[in-house]
């Protein structure tokens, strides 16, 4: 009976029609996955810069948005130099990144081994993630009258904005990165005989460390826009001032191009974190 069956099922599979052969489909610039070549993604990088840059440029030129609202960048360049010249640009500049390197920075300090605690030990989670959870939530622009209130309106209370701003994010972000790493090298490590530090140490935490490079470049670009808004507090100096003074006055221009030296810092930043990140982490890829 088998046999019969086994028989019909041949039959009745030899009137199948054949699978249509399917060719692999040429690499294109949007083929999932593939590497593009090099003269490719040196042609994308320039149109992504040069596109935005000459419709800035045309618009400006033919008078169809006010210099008011948008100034040529010839006018932003000039309020760049004029700046420059004076001194306040990099008096501004330094007093900004000043904040920023005080603020992320006690971030990062508190952030990165806390995220590693949890995500390295359940305990750890249990204990810490429902309220960290909760407070990441909660917008750091809300807590600027408690904080006036309890630390004045001096530097201290910048410095907690950009704290609260960042650290809850960076700590969750470093607790997934550490999650991340496979059971089986932890195992390996106890069946080898490394005890509980040695596996944190030598195992858990050099093949966290890119990923946690990389939570950290995503949260300084948070720091950078938080910190305008830590300089609406009672400022005299910094970035966000200098926009929040040049927009009572309508200098555009100013305003430009202070938010250009803002992204030039930013890429020179991430620039350098990704220099690092290459640098501890090159087995990673």
């Amino acid at each position: 009976m088998r046999t019969a069956l086994a028989d019909r099922t041949s039959d009745v599979r030899a009137t199948w029609p054949p699978l249509p052969r399917r060719t692999r489909p040429r690499p294109t610039l949007l083929t999932i996955r593939t590497p593009i070549s090099r003269r490719a993604a040196t042609t994308l990088t320039v149109l992504s810069l040069a596109v935005p840059f000459t419709a800035w440029v045309v618009l400006s030129a033919s008078g169809a948005v006010p210099a008011t609202f948008l100034p040529s960048p010839g006018a932003v360049l000039s309020a760049g130099w004029e700046m420059a010249r004076s001194g306040e640009l990099a008096v501004d500049v330094w007093t900004t990144t000043r904040r920023v390197l005080e603020g992320f920075g006690l971030a990062v300090l508190v952030s990165v081994p806390l995220g590693i605690l949890m995500g390295t030990f359940h305990a750890g989670q249990a204990a810490f993630e429902p309220l960290i959870g909760l407070l990441r939530y909660l917008p750091a622009s809300a807590f600027i009258p408690l904080l006036i209130i309890w630390l004045g309106l001096g530097e201290p209370s910048k410095i907690a904005i950009l704290f609260i701003g960042t650290v809850f994010f960076n700590t969750l972000m470093t607790a997934d990165v550490v999650r991340g790493v496979p059971r089986s090298l932890i195992d390996v490590s106890y069946t080898l005989g490394a005890r509980r530090g040695e596996v944190l140490r030598k195992v858990v935490v050099p093949h966290s460390l890119p990923g946690i490079i990389d939570a950290v470049r995503v949260n300084a670009a948070a720091a950078w826009n938080f910190v305008v808004v830590a300089e609406l507090v009672n400022s005299t100096a910094g970035l966000g001032y200098r926009i929040v003074r040049a927009q009572r006055f309508l200098q555009t221009d100013k305003i430009f191009a202070v938010l250009v030296v803002i992204g030039v810092i930013g890429v020179m930043i991430d620039v350098a974190l990704r220099l690092v990140r290459a640098r501890v982490g090159r087995w990673a890829g």
